[in-house]
C-alpha cells in the first residue's frame, strides 16, 4: 500500500492540530485559576488600603498618601520592600517546619475561594458540599501556624502556634454550627444553591433576617478564625513580642500578612454568600425592578453586575472588623475560650435546634 506525499501532510497536519487543541484545553482550564488568583491579589491590596484609610479616619490622623494617587500603592510598596529583605532561619529550629508553615496557611485558605460564587453560575467549582469543604480547607491553616511556633525554636512562637490552634478549634465550631442552620434552611450545602434559595423571596428572604442568632455568632467566630482583634491573642506583642512569627522575616514574614487578609477577605465573601443573598440584589419599593434582574441574565453584562453586587456587599461588611481593630481592647486567653465554649457554643446549638424544628413543623 503507497500513501502519496499529500496524504502524509495530511495526516501530520491533522495531529499538529489535535495536539495544539491539547495545549489549548490545558491552557483554558488554568485560566480561570489565573483570573482568580488575580481578582483575589487586587482584592487584598485594595482591603490594605482600606484598613489603613479607615483606620487613619478613626484616630484622626493622615493615611498613606505618597505612594500612588490617595496611596494606593502603598501595600504594593509594603511588598516589594519585603520581598528584598533577608530570609532569616533559626540556627537551631526545625527548617522544613519553618519553611513550610507559611505556605501551608496561604495555600489553605487560597483553595477556600473555589467553592465562592462570584455571580450568577460564576464559581470556579460547584460542589455540593461546598460550604463544609470552606470549613474543612480552612482548618488546615492553624497547622501551618503550629509548625511555624514549633520550627522556630522559640518559646514566645510557640505559645502563639498553640494558641492559634486553640483558638481555631474553639470557634471553628460555633462557625460550622450556623452554617449547618443556613444549609437545612437553603436544603443544600452549595454555595450556589444557598443564593438562590434566598433570592426566591427577595430582600426579605436573605438568612440576615431568617438566622438573625446565627448571623452574629457568625461574624464573632469568623473574627475569631481570621485573628482579628480583640481575638488576636496568637501574636499579642504585649505578651508574646509578635507570636509564631517573632522568628520570620523577608517573604515568608509577608506570607503571613497576606494569610490573615486572604482569610478576611474570604469571610466576608462567605457573609455576603451565606446571610446577604451574594450576587442577588432584591430591595423592595423600587420601581425599576426590572434592573436588579439583570444580575441573574447570562453574558458579559449580566455576570458584571453580579460581579459587582458580591463585591460591593463584601466591601461594605468590611468595615465591621476593620472599624472593630480600634474601638474593642484585646481579650485574655480565658476569656476568649470562655466567650466559645461556654456562649457562642451552646447559642448556635439551639439556633441549630430551632432551625431543625422550623423546619420540620413546615412540612
Amino acid at each position: 500500500m503507497i500513501i502519496n506525499t499529500t496524504e502524509i501532510q495530511a495526516i501530520n497536519s491533522f495531529y499538529k492540530w489535535e495536539s495544539l487543541k491539547e495545549v489549548y484545553g490545558t491552557i483554558w482550564i488554568f485560566f480561570p485559576i489565573f483570573i482568580l488568583i488575580v481578582g483575589i491579589t487586587v482584592g487584598v491590596l485594595v482591603i490594605v488600603w482600606l484598613e489603613r484609610e479607615i483606620s487613619a479616619g478613626i484616630q484622626q490622623r493622615i493615611g498613606p498618601e505618597y505612594a500612588g494617587p490617595l496611596g494606593i500603592l502603598q501595600a504594593l510598596a509594603d511588598g516589594t520592600k519585603l520581598l528584598f529583605k533577608e530570609n532569616l532561619v533559626p540556627s537551631r529550629g526545625d527548617t522544613r517546619l519553618f519553611s513550610m508553615g507559611p505556605s501551608i496557611a496561604v495555600i489553605a485558605i487560597l483553595l477556600s475561594y473555589s467553592v465562592i460564587p462570584f455571580g450568577y453560575h460564576l464559581v470556579l467549582a460547584d460542589l455540593s458540599i461546598g460550604v463544609f469543604l470552606w470549613i474543612a480547607i480552612s482548618s488546615i491553616a492553624p497547622i501551618g501556624l503550629l509548625m511555624s511556633g514549633y520550627g522556630s525554636n522559640n518559646k514566645y512562637s510557640f505559645l502563639g502556634g498553640l494558641r492559634a490552634a486553640a483558638q481555631s478549634i474553639s470557634y471553628e465550631i460555633p462557625l460550622t454550627l450556623c452554617v449547618l442552620s443556613i444549609s437545612l434552611l437553603s436544603n443544600s450545602l452549595s454555595t450556589v444553591d444557598i443564593v438562590e434559595a434566598q433570592s426566591k423571596y427577595g430582600f426579605w428572604g436573605w438568612n440576615l433576617w431568617r438566622q438573625p442568632i446565627g448571623f452574629i455568632v457568625f461574624i464573632i467566630s469568623s473574627l475569631a478564625e481570621c485573628e482579628r482583634l480583640p481575638f488576636d491573642l496568637p501574636e499579642a506583642e504585649e505578651e508574646l513580642v509578635a507570636g509564631y512569627q517573632t522568628e520570620y522575616s523577608g517573604i515568608k514574614f509577608g506570607l503571613f500578612y497576606v494569610a490573615s487578609y486572604l482569610n478576611l477577605l474570604a469571610s466576608s465573601l462567605f457573609v455576603t454568600v451565606l446571610y446577604l443573598g451574594g450576587w442577588d440584589l432584591s430591595i423592595p419599593d423600587i420601581l425599576i425592578s426590572e434592573f436588579f434582574e439583570m444580575n441573574r441574565m447570562d453574558g458579559v453584562f449580566g455576570t458584571t453586575i453580579g460581579i459587582f453586587i458580591t463585591l460591593a456587599k463584601t466591601f461594605l461588611f468590611l468595615f465591621i472588623p476593620i472599624a472593630t481593630r480600634w474601638t474593642l481592647p484585646r481579650l485574655r486567653m480565658d476569656q476568649l475560650l470562655n466567650l466559645g465554649w461556654k456562649f457562642l457554643l451552646p447559642i448556635s446549638l439551639g439556633n441549630l435546634l430551632l432551625t431543625t424544628s422550623s423546619q420540620l413543623f413546615s412540612l
